[in-house]
């Protein structure tokens, strides 16, 4: 592409996703709203009343909070980037807008995935401080926050890239079945609520999690914020989560080829 091409490209690419992010702000209250209850609940009920009832050990609360940040913003990104396609590719027709804008439609689809990172990003960080003021006795080293805010960012990534598979791959009038086949098993074969080292007894669970990106974000968080429980190395976090936004991506990008064209 001339160079005269690729500046337009790259104009057109941020004055797109301001444009997303704009919206977003315009309906800040609404977002975070969405945002924060079911994880709100999950620190609620698992971090404080079960810790207070005695039925979960004390330093429950420090494992549980990076996991459900972790989870919070994989999960946010992923549903911020497959239900906008879902409903562009078979309702609004909106993306035939995206779509005549002058950038390659690789960089369209590279522009759903970025906007749905941020906004996982935003859906992880609003849930710190609300888990700061429900959990006892937790707190996060100044020191650990620049690495944190990445791996938060890589976690946000990885959970778009699988949304733009999904969006591209399932089927409009299967999103229902998407959430409850999909959805729910990656929430809880994340090791979000647990660490997982943990689950050395129970082999064939721990393997299962093991094949979930979501557990080396929820471990990731952990080795740099609890490292002394038991932890997946945080090297190898971070290796299966770029590896994890290269394969995805990769693959979401050729299914939204392929709708776009179609």
């Amino acid at each position: 592409m001339p160079r005269a091409g690729v500046a337009v490209a790259t104009r057109t690419f941020f004055a797109v996703l301001w444009r997303d992010i704009f919206v977003t702000w315009r309906e800040i209250v609404p977002f975070i709203a969405q945002v924060v209850i079911q994880p709100f609940l999950t620190l609620f009920i698992f971090g404080k009343v079960l810790a207070d009832l005695g039925y979960v050990q004390g330093d429950f609360a420090q494992i549980l909070l990076p996991g459900v940040v972790a989870l919070n913003g994989f999960l946010g990104a992923l549903q911020s980037t497959v239900m906008p396609l879902v409903l562009d590719f078979a309702w609004t027709r909106e993306i035939e807008d995206r779509l005549l804008a002058p950038m390659p439609i690789p960089l369209v689809a590279v522009e759903k995935m970025v906007f749905g990172a941020i906004r996982g990003v935003l859906s992880a960080l609003v849930m710190v401080p609300v888990g700061f003021l429900i959990l006892d006795d937790v707190s996060w080293p100044a020191a650990s926050w620049p690495l944190v805010v990445g791996l938060i960012v890589l976690g946000s990534l990885v959970g778009s890239t699988i949304g733009m598979v999904l969006g591209t791959l399932v089927s409009p009038r299967r999103i229902n079945i998407m959430f409850a086949v999909i959805l729910t098993p990656l929430m809880f074969t994340g090791s979000t609520q647990f660490p997982w080292r943990g689950l050395e007894n129970l082999e064939w669970f721990q393997v299962l999690c093991a094949l979930n990106p979501l557990t080396y974000v929820s471990e990731g968080m952990r080795a740099e914020l609890v490292p002394q429980v038991p932890h997946i190395p945080l090297w190898l976090d971070m290796v299966v989560m770029l590896g994890s936004i290269v394969v995805f991506g990769a693959i979401g990008i050729k299914g939204f080829m392929r709708r776009a064209l179609d």
